[in-house]
């Protein structure tokens, strides 16, 4: 059984006229640049506290939590990449000052990608674990099962409707189902701790929670991760945790490395969180890869 850490204590920051939840922990350092960790879909800056914990003896570290999760505001909004990428680059601008080093799990990976590209005058480096984000489709697409494509429509038609969007979001945040989902993706059963399912648990039950779930099915797609790496230039460094079972990871680690080929990337023998499940590596290979490669290039 792994032993609890505590989150720092966090403050709020209006954003227009949204309450945000952020955390800030260790010193500024001379010619070293902050880092700022975004969380994926369902997590929160609880989801950081060991890398926060291990991070702040050399940097210092920022942790947000997106508009419409974790402590958060949870307005009735249509949630999008670009709507969190405004959100990020208002709070580094308004906030820290500088340009940091931003490191994203899964959602908060594209979002951050979002920022590196389009607001590179914030970002020194960028670290992606397991990042979500479509790609331009490339050559003749796969042949389709004509039933899945009319089955998975229905569905989503379905779940657009309020009603059985809400009734899925019940079931779907009852703690035995997010044990259930976390032992699916992580690795090492013994990083489920009762305080993570805590964690996911109690944003959930905020009100608005239900219709922030549902903007998932109804949110417009953002713009293409091959797009974004074509418009970035600062360090990137990736961290695939290996084990994923909601994305190959070398196949998907492969179409980055395409479009930016002086990325610097890891396997890890992880899930889709492996700065949770493995925080220790993780933390030493993104401190090492900031001290050598981002601050080398500053």
């Amino acid at each position: 059984m792994q032993t609890a850490i505590a989150t720092p204590t966090g403050q709020t920051w209006n954003w227009n006229g949204h309450s945000i939840y952020y955390v800030q922990a260790g010193e500024r350092r001379d010619g070293r640049p902050p880092l700022l960790l975004v969380h994926g879909f369902g997590a929160s800056t609880d989801h950081w506290r060991k890398n926060i914990a291990e991070l702040q003896q050399d940097f210092e570290v920022w942790a947000i939590d997106l508009l419409g999760f974790g402590r958060s505001a949870k307005p009735d909004l249509v949630y999008s990449g670009n709507l969190w990428r405004d959100q990020l680059r208002d709070f580094i601008a308004e906030n820290i000052g500088v340009p940091v080093v931003l490191a994203g799990n899964s959602l908060g990976g594209y979002t951050s990608l979002c920022v590196a590209a389009q607001c590179p005058e914030w970002a020194a480096g960028l670290v992606l674990l397991n990042c979500a984000g479509p790609f331009s489709d490339v050559g003749e697409p796969a042949p389709k099962n004509p039933l899945q494509e009319v089955v998975g429509k229905v569905m989503r038609s379905l779940l657009l409707q309020p009603l059985p969007s809400f009734l899925l979001f019940q079931y779907v945040r009852r703690k035995p189902i997010i044990r259930r989902t976390l032992e699916k993706v992580y690795l090492d059963p013994s990083a489920i701790t009762d305080q993570l399912v805590d964690d996911i648990y109690r944003p959930s039950c905020d009100p608005g929670a239900a219709k922030v779930f549902a903007s998932v099915f109804k949110s417009p797609q953002g713009e293409r991760n091959d797009t974004l790496l074509q418009q970035m230039t600062c360090p990137l460094l990736m961290l695939w945790g290996e084990g994923d079972p909601w994305m190959n990871s070398r196949s998907r680690g492969a179409k980055f490395r395409e479009y930016y080929p002086t990325l610097t990337e890891h396997y890890l023998q992880a899930g889709h969180c492996p700065h949770d499940e493995v925080p220790g590596q993780v933390d030493s290979l993104l401190r090492d890869w900031v001290l050598n490669t981002v601050m080398a290039k500053a």
